[in-house]
């Protein structure tokens, strides 16, 4: 095995951060322009290695490293390209560059398996309010249609997206992978959270996979003159959407010793002048965790408390479920194989779970499933402050090399 080339790592994490980049952080949106000049940029870095190259009816890119035995069930990893706004160069980055900087390393090796690199599509959902949409496409887990209710205002749908990008959504079922197709999925993500660092281990294995249930919480008041009306006589959406944001927050609280968290990320105010008491709010709301039976209970303390908001604050509180996933168990098998590759290669390890969610989730449910994490500084992701270092990195690019070489050749 060809030793990591550090430069080139740092050079495409470098080359990729200019796409989108801002005073304010990285903005590349999935399936936007920037997506795609940042995806055609790093192609052509890397034509050396001499990949096949094909795009998915949804837009997702599989490069494949042919095998001596290519009529077996290849070997899968990859990440992601887009970012949130105002987010970081390392978030699904370091899982593309280092899949395929561990295909240089391979690079002299003989594989009997292919390897493919899959860079998914519009794996955050800050542009179409539902995350890793590539996956869950190419997995069967959703269709065009399911994933078209939630784009942000001002913005274009998904389906037109998807058209503009030129896809056809009408031949999404092109794209469906059945389970089998790949004998093993591997991702490298940093871990987004301060666990690695605090302990002060190098890799993180992960073994579980939390999960997202995403809705929305409409509530629906009285927009009145903000002077001539008496507080008594308000019906303030505002008012009684500061309460539901409370209860998501005291809810998941209660819940944590089960490492459910809940998260209320975006606050639509109607009308939004300051001389208008609020008539109508939206709530945007993000519940997570590993134990489903935690999220159940979260959801059922906060639609409890949302009764007594509306009965409280004379309002009217809808919600609509966008998403509800399940928490996804990984590989032990191959969570076994990373232990014994961080033994081998002196990396000190811990094995843990993600506390968010990744495209590993859903190729769980087309064949084995790992996860490698590295550390990030301070725990920041999603945030411009986001920062790996380049030694952590290549560290956790060593160890998906070291899987992948394994994996591939495997009969």
């Amino acid at each position: 095995m060809q030793a990591i080339n550090k430069a080139r790592v740092d050079n495409l994490l470098a080359g990729l951060a200019q796409f989108g980049a801002t005073a304010e952080g990285i903005t590349r949106l999935s399936y936007s322009a920037l997506d795609r000049e940042a995806q055609s940029w790093l192609l052509r870095q890397v034509a050396d290695l001499g990949l096949s190259i094909r795009e998915d009816a949804v837009g997702n890119v599989f490069l494949r490293r042919e095998g001596t035995e290519p009529q077996l069930p290849p070997v899968a990893c990859g990440s992601h390209l887009d970012t949130v706004v105002h987010g970081g160069a390392y978030d699904g980055m370091c899982g593309v560059v280092g899949a395929l900087e561990a295909l240089y390393m391979l690079k002299d090796e003989s594989l009997t398996r292919s390897i493919e690199v899959i860079i998914f599509r519009a794996e955050e959902s800050s542009r179409f309010g539902f995350a890793t949409m590539g996956s869950k496409l190419l997995t069967g887990l959703a269709t065009p249609a399911s994933l078209n209710k939630s784009a942000k205002k001002g913005d274009i749908s998904f389906i037109e997206a998807l058209r503009q990008w030129g896809c056809d959504p009408d031949k999404y079922t092109e794209a469906v992978l059945q389970p089998g197709c790949y004998s093993s999925f591997s991702e490298l993500h940093i871990e987004q959270g301060k666990v690695l660092e605090e302990t002060q281990h190098q890799i993180g294995i992960v073994h579980n996979i939390a999960a997202p249930t995403r809705f929305k919480l409409y509530v629906q008041g009285m927009a009145d003159h903000s002077g001539a009306t008496p507080m008594g006589m308000r019906r303030d959406a505002l008012v009684a959407a500061a309460k539901l944001i409370l209860a998501v927050n005291e809810s998941a609280t209660g819940e944590k010793e089960h490492g459910t968290v809940g998260t209320v990320g975006v606050v639509e105010v109607e009308p939004g002048s300051i001389n208008v008491v609020p008539g109508a709010v939206t709530l945007w709301v993000d519940v997570r965790g590993v134990d489903c039976a935690s999220i159940e209970r979260t959801l059922a303390a906060v639609r409890q408390q949302a009764d007594a908001v509306a009965a409280a604050d004379s309002v009217t509180i809808t919600w609509e479920m966008l998403t509800a996933d399940k928490p996804v168990a990984l590989s032990d098998a191959l969570a076994q194989q990373s232990e014994t590759i961080c033994r081998e290669l002196g990396y000190s390890y811990l094995h843990m779970n993600s506390g968010a969610g990744h495209d590993a989730m859903n190729m769980a449910k087309l064949a084995p499933a790992t996860m490698i994490f590295i550390p990030c500084r301070g725990g920041i992701s999603h945030n411009p402050a986001e920062f790996a270092r380049s030694e952590d990195i290549c560290r956790g690019v060593e160890v998906l090399a070291h899987i992948l070489l394994r994996e591939a050749n495997k009969k």
